[in-house]
């Protein structure tokens, strides 16, 4: 990397206006607190608006008030086009999109009562990743600037991972395989915008998150696991690469991960 660069990073997002979905816990938490510690101002969306607020305390008193939380339910495309319409017109225009929000429902494809929870990850995975994604890019078209996307994927994206003695994970690989798909088509649909607009999709391994609580505590003693400030980590060197490269797809993965 050429000197010129290595003083860029994120110094290139100072004071510029970030949106994290899921910030609630785990990597979204992560990530919000990462951002603000790089000079971003960050919004934080989540159904459970004070376990943002709570993120504060871990944050220097002189940057604390640079982390703003909203509610939202990214699972509800009217929630979205709200929220999404009040940062862009509080803030001047949003930069930097964190679809973090993901959630995991256990049941199996042929449970005749399945519905539920098939729709419940769709909308959140998929669509909720779609519509994020729809209302930032009308935002960052508007205002013109260098600006970024960030899908947070999964290794389950790019391969089903089960067998007969794990838990039915159902539609879940299903719905990161369509972010990999999608990924790529809004690539190609920003080339096409004439905008500096990147997008990286960043595909974890098993990390040590709330997804799979309360049932599955005991996976996180049986396997490698990667932390949420490991990813936020993947998630900071996508953002700080320079202008010219664009990272498309980074997988990270636990050190001695057997699958």
């Amino acid at each position: 990397m050429h000197k010129k660069d290595s003083a860029l990073k994120m110094d290139q997002w100072k004071d510029r206006v970030a949106v994290v979905t899921g910030a609630s816990s785990g990597i979204g938490a992560a990530i919000a607190r990462d951002l603000v510690k790089a000079g971003m101002i960050t919004v934080g969306l989540a159904r459970r608006v004070e376990r943002i607020e709570a993120l504060k305390d871990d944050l220097p008193s002189d940057i604390r008030h640079n982390l703003h939380a909203l509610k939202c339910d990214v699972s509800k495309e009217e929630d979205i086009i709200s929220v999404f319409g009040r940062i862009d017109a509080k803030f001047n225009g949003i930069d930097v999109l964190i679809n973090n929000a993901g959630i995991y429902r256990e049941t199996a494809l042929t449970d005749p009562n399945n519905s539920i929870h098939v729709r419940e990850v769709i909308d959140t995975n998929v669509m909720g990743v779609v519509f994020c994604t729809r209302e930032a890019f009308k935002s960052m078209e508007k205002h013109g600037r260098n600006s970024h996307v960030v899908h947070i994927n999964s290794i389950a994206g790019h391969k089903v991972y089960c067998n007969l003695e794990q838990p039915p994970i159902n539609i879940y690989p299903a719905s990161k395989y369509a972010v990999t798909a999608i990924t790529e088509i809004h690539r190609q649909e920003f080339i096409r915008s004439k905008k500096h607009i990147k997008v990286t999709s960043i595909s974890p391994g098993l990390v040590k998150t709330e997804i799979f609580l309360p049932a599955h505590k005991d996976i996180f003693d049986q396997l490698p696991c990667l932390e949420p400030e490991d990813v936020s980590q993947s998630v900071m060197y996508a953002l700080g690469t320079p202008p010219r490269v664009q990272v498309h797809d980074l997988t990270i993965k636990p050190f001695g991960e057997p699958f």
